[in-house]
């Protein structure tokens, strides 16, 4: 059910889990509250607004009342006389006041709750990217996704709305109720009779049929699959002739959809009509036993007036807190995961640029020694162990094995996304801890085989490696790397939009816009994880001219599995089992018979000649 929601695309309000309001659901609202302080002052304003708007709707029923009874001669309000001309004026001045602070109520919360969730989106977005691979390794982007549209926008709909609401109608519920009692104890006990049974039972079906309209919303997404499906495989449908097969398929499905929506609808009649009833037969109730009090001059016809009135401020009231409290119930399990972000231990980055500038310059020399490591989730599996091996600056060194033996994971240690569970890293004879983060990163560029671009034109892409690069070290990097002459084939030249992931370029191209971003960046240490691999020949051999252009001077780390790109490297460490097992030039390893490198080399020869 869950997979036939997501697909047809279905967002409703029943989509937002529920979480029990208790102390630590109230203790994460009051974290999110801490962001209210800056503007309390206009919280308060907009809060008292809220109160005084309150209380002077609920003068209303008490003026239409005495009104009324001044259209008979009679006076029900001391305070003020009681011809019907200065009602009449009283009652459009407090309608008149109860608009202007409505208005103020409406724009102070407003303001109040955007700037609030905008230092809460920006806050939960600058943790959320500045938390460790480990976080994201283990969640889904859709779901980070979420946290920060979808549940924030849940939070920013309470803010705005919901809080104020539920103030406003408790303040109407107490105020009517109040009224009720004043008027006549009699009518009220009257109403205070009837109205648990409408509590108890609108409950029960508003519970039922709710449930029956989410089997309904799930079924038809299931529909909604059955076509996606369809469509998606209609050759194979046509080539086994299955048009009828889906055909039936789909029919009853959508039939299984209409059979929920009968259901649903014929009780929802039932509670229709039910609630019909006992709401007209509670006002008939009312006004019935109403005149008769008024026949024994107990109750005046304005005070009935004002006590029906005031009757439906409450039933209003009542009626809108089971929703209201749902939506405050959505909103606390939206608390606790933006909470979650918010508490997550973050790296040792600012959200100030000049704090994650260069403070240690890094010359290129790396030293891994007894280096062990397993990933957090899976502590049991060791991925490395204990390697060992030491590169000077400006050599070229390439690693090579079998796949799923912890090349690439080599690579996220020395970007330190993860930290060694054993042994040390250095640079320049320095512990990689001793280093600022940024200062590693800053001087570590990488180059992978699955290139992500980013949605903006090439231009962008390219000075994403020195944010603030001249137009001029742009087009020198790009030529660089080879790119240069493709770029300017587009018609828009540099400024071409590459499209979501860079979908409009081919892989080699975007491999060079890679290159030429690291050539941007000027790397002391430069990785290149399988940056040839699913090129084409043309392709691998433009790339492999940008990358000896971008090797020259600088400590580069080859990650590889063609090892005819790996020939010429200083030195070549053979990883097999998370373990260094050889260490040598090309022509050193061909010479170990028993070898791993000769081996792998022997069996690429193999391929190519078949």
């Amino acid at each position: 059910m869950a997979r036939a929601r997501l697909n047809s695309g279905d967002c409703s309000q029943d989509d937002f889990p529920k979480a029990k309001i208790n102390k630590k659901s109230i203790k994460n609202i009051g974290k999110l509250l801490t962001y209210l302080r800056p503007y309390r002052l206009k919280f308060f304003f907009g809060f008292l607004f809220l109160v005084l708007s309150s209380l002077s709707l609920l003068a209303l029923p008490a003026l239409m009342g005495s009104m009324v009874d001044a259209a008979q001669g009679e006076q029900t309000l001391a305070v003020i006389p009681s011809d019907m001309k200065t009602i009449g004026v009283v009652t459009f001045c407090i309608l008149a006041f109860q608009s202007f602070i409505s208005f103020f109520r409406i724009r102070l919360f407003v303001e109040v709750a955007e700037r609030t969730l905008a230092d809460i989106r920006k806050d939960t977005y600058f943790n959320l990217i500045t938390l460790p691979m480990d976080f994201f390794a283990n969640r889904r982007v859709g779901e980070l996704n979420s946290r920060l549209s979808s549940d924030l926008s849940q939070i920013q709909d309470t803010m705005t709305t919901t809080f104020a609401e539920m103030i406003r109608q408790g303040i109407l519920l107490i105020g009517g109720i109040c009224f009720l009692f004043i008027v006549s104890i009699k009518l009220t006990m009257l109403n205070l009779a009837i109205l648990p049974v409408v509590v108890v039972v609108a409950a029960f079906f508003g519970r039922f049929i709710r449930n029956l309209s989410r089997k309904a919303q799930d079924k038809l997404a299931e529909s909604n699959t059955i076509v996606q499906e369809t469509l998606q495989g209609i050759s194979n449908v046509k080539a086994f002739v299955n048009e009828a097969y889906e055909a039936k398929r789909y029919a009853n499905s959508l039939q299984s959809v209409v059979n929920l929506a009968l259901k649903g609808a014929s009780y929802r009649g039932l509670f229709a009509s039910f609630i019909l009833f006992c709401i007209f037969g509670a006002v008939v109730a009312v006004i019935w036993y109403g005149a008769s009090l008024i026949a024994t001059g107990e109750l005046t016809v304005g005070s009935l007036t004002t006590y029906i009135i005031s009757s439906l401020f409450v039933a209003g009231s009542m009626g809108s807190f089971p929703e209201l409290y749902a939506t405050v119930q959505k909103t606390v399990g939206a608390t606790e995961r933006v909470v979650e972000i918010l508490e997550e231990k973050r790296e040792d980055v600012s959200i100030v640029a000049e704090d994650n500038q260069v403070k240690e310059h890094i010359a290129g020399q790396l030293r891994f020694e007894h280096v062990g490591f397993s990933y957090p989730s899976r502590k049991e599996v060791p991925v490395l162990q204990d390697i060992s091996f030491d590169l000077d600056a400006g050599e070229k060194v390439a690693i090579v094995g079998p796949s799923g033996t912890g090349k690439s994971t080599l690579a996220s240690l020395i970007l330190r996304f993860y930290d060694p569970t054993a042994g040390q890293i250095y640079f320049d004879e320095r512990p990689a801890l001793s280093f600022k983060l940024t200062d590693i990163r800053n001087q570590v560029a990488i180059v992978p085989q699955d290139v992500l671009l980013f949605g903006g034109s090439i231009k962008e892409n390219i000075a994403y490696g020195k944010l603030g690069a001249s137009d001029e070290e742009i087009i020198e990097a790009a030529s660089k790397a080879n790119a240069h002459h493709f770029i300017e084939a587009f018609p828009e030249g540099y400024d071409t939009m590459v499209g979501e992931r860079g979908v409009k370029l081919s892989g080699g191209q975007r491999q060079r816009i890679a290159i030429a971003r690291a050539l941007l960046k000027d790397p002391a240490i430069l990785i290149l994880d399988e940056a040839t691999s699913s090129l084409d020949s043309e392709s691998e051999r433009l790339v492999q001219q940008a990358l000896e252009s971008l090797m020259k001077g600088r400590t580069s780390i080859i990650i590889a599995h063609r090892l005819s790109t790996i020939r010429e490297a200083d030195k070549i460490i053979v990883i097999d089992a998370g373990r260094v097992v050889e260490c040598g030039t090309h022509n050193e390893l061909l010479l170990n018979e028993n070898g791993l490198y000769r081996y792998l080399c022997g069996l690429q020869q193999e391929q190519k000649v078949v």
